[in-house]
């Protein structure tokens, strides 16, 4: 598989997002069946593998220490830090340098390995300057239980600050045709800066493969259903955008799916994207997009036809957008 550099890593341009495997999209997949997508990717040429304490709180560490550990030399492991279980056993953002660092022992037992190879900080917790939380990972590294350092949704400024504490090997933010707010200054930044931009979501959370089509079959606990997007008038609408992405994939004798997560690749030689699956025919799908090179005209077309200002409604509600510190357009 096309390779790109993270840090001090070379890893596969695409990667797998391993959160939908325990935690989000409703009932997650058994074990047994959730080992075989990870041992599969493995095979398929899949070299970095994206997990978090807070995906099933704990649970997604767990199964990928339990199924990978043997093949630990085989694949670069991130995970995340900063968001996970409360006191109260609920979702809690905390990036007090002692939380941070209780989190990663944490970790490092579930995962079953001596070092994560990139630490992110989840999300930023706007009560502590991101310079201490940062300051704290980089005392991880030194005491040699991480090998780099990520952030997760937040804007340039807030990386420039961080990278003046530590040098930043990596930016994960949600990026796809529908989710362009990185253009806005992060994508450039990270560029400037040599710091790797990770895509998350690729797939716009499953729409840009175009078989979601009604979204009153999403699960009761399906975190979508709290999404404006995936409100039922606001999909209908942005449904109408994927007749042309439909044709565009037509000709490139590619799917709707190949062809998104093309286009994130063409963003850049520092970008790299971890869709997500449970599935093994998906994953296949989506492995094959590596191969499939867009032309400048085709780019142009889903630049266009994906513009911001023509899908409907932000990506998060009002609470969670307070809880990020991404641009967003106006």
């Amino acid at each position: 598989m096309l390779t790109r550099k993270l840090g001090p890593f070379s890893v596969s341009a695409l990667g797998l997002g391993c959160m939908s495997l325990s935690h989000a999209y409703g009932v997650p997949p058994a074990p047994e069946a959730a080992g075989r997508v990870l041992l599969r990717a493995l095979d398929l040429g899949h070299t970095f593998f994206d997990t978090a304490a807070l995906y099933g709180f704990g649970a997604n560490e767990t199964l990928l220490g339990e199924v990978l550990s043997h093949r630990r030399g085989e694949f670069v492991l991130a995970s995340k830090c900063g968001l996970s279980r409360g006191a109260d056993g609920r979702r809690e953002i905390d990036g007090r340098p002692e939380v941070l660092k209780a989190t990663c022992e944490e970790s490092l037992r579930r995962l079953r390995t001596d070092a994560i190879d990139l630490y992110y900080l989840h999300r930023w917790d706007k009560r502590i300057p991101v310079e201490e939380s940062v300051g704290a990972l980089s005392d991880l590294m030194a005491e040699g239980k991480i090998r780099a350092i990520g952030l997760s949704e937040v804007s340039a400024t807030t990386l420039r600050k961080a990278f003046s504490v530590h040098p930043i090997a990596a930016l994960q933010t949600e990026y796809s045709l529908w989710t362009r707010n990185p253009e806005i200054a992060v994508l450039d930044a990270c560029r400037e800066l040599g710091v790797t931009f990770v895509a998350f979501s690729p797939l716009a959370r499953g729409y840009l493969t175009g078989t979601l089509r009604d979204v009153s079959t999403l699960d009761a606990k399906d975190i979508r259903r709290a999404m404006p997007r995936f409100q039922p008038e606001t999909y209908a609408a942005n449904l109408r955008l994927l007749d042309g992405l439909a044709a565009i994939a037509k000709g490139q004798g590619g799917t709707m799916g190949q062809v998104g997560l093309a286009w994130i690749l063409s963003r850049g030689e520092h970008v790299v994207a971890i869709p997500g699956t449970t599935r093994l025919d998906h994953l296949e799908e989506n492995a094959g997009a590596a191969e499939l090179v867009l032309d400048t005209d085709t780019i142009a077309r889903l630049d266009a036809l994906f513009a911001p200002a023509a899908v409907r409604g932000p990506r998060y509600n009002a609470a969670t957008q307070e809880e990020i510190d991404t641009e967003q357009f106006p």
